[in-house]
């Protein structure tokens, strides 16, 4: 399959969710995106249109940055910082968004690592 096929597919999928899938000040978005080399997770206020928390591995207050890429490790590390940057915001509820991607693997591992650290979703 050619990569612009596959590329319309994920961006149907993506509307698809984004449609069903919505977040207040109340229970923000937790916006989960992966690309080949990082993870970027964000809250989203989708009522005011604004992000009221954002962590990634590419953000400088994590410790061994250089290591973290975009695999199951990493999502864990990641899962937990994310969890922790939405409590220290206030947040304790969340709607999950993985855009378009399979819930298993990095999805998962970075959605649990957010229940334990404790997101409700």
């Amino acid at each position: 399959m050619r990569n612009e096929k596959k590329n319309s597919l994920l961006q149907r999928r993506r509307w698809r969710i984004r449609k069903e899938v919505s977040g207040t000040p109340q229970r923000p978005r937790m916006s989960v995106r992966f690309t080949g080399k990082n993870i970027h997770v964000q809250f989203v206020d989708d009522t005011a249109g604004v992000t009221l928390a954002s962590t990634s591995t590419l953000h400088k207050n994590l410790p061994d940055r250089a290591t973290l890429g975009a695999n199951v490790k990493s999502a864990t590390v990641i899962g937990r910082t994310a969890a922790e940057t939405a409590l220290g915001k206030g947040i304790t509820s969340v709607v999950f968004d993985r855009s378009g991607a399979r819930y298993h693997g990095k999805v998962k591992a970075l959605a649990d690592a957010a229940r334990s650290a404790g997101l409700k979703f």
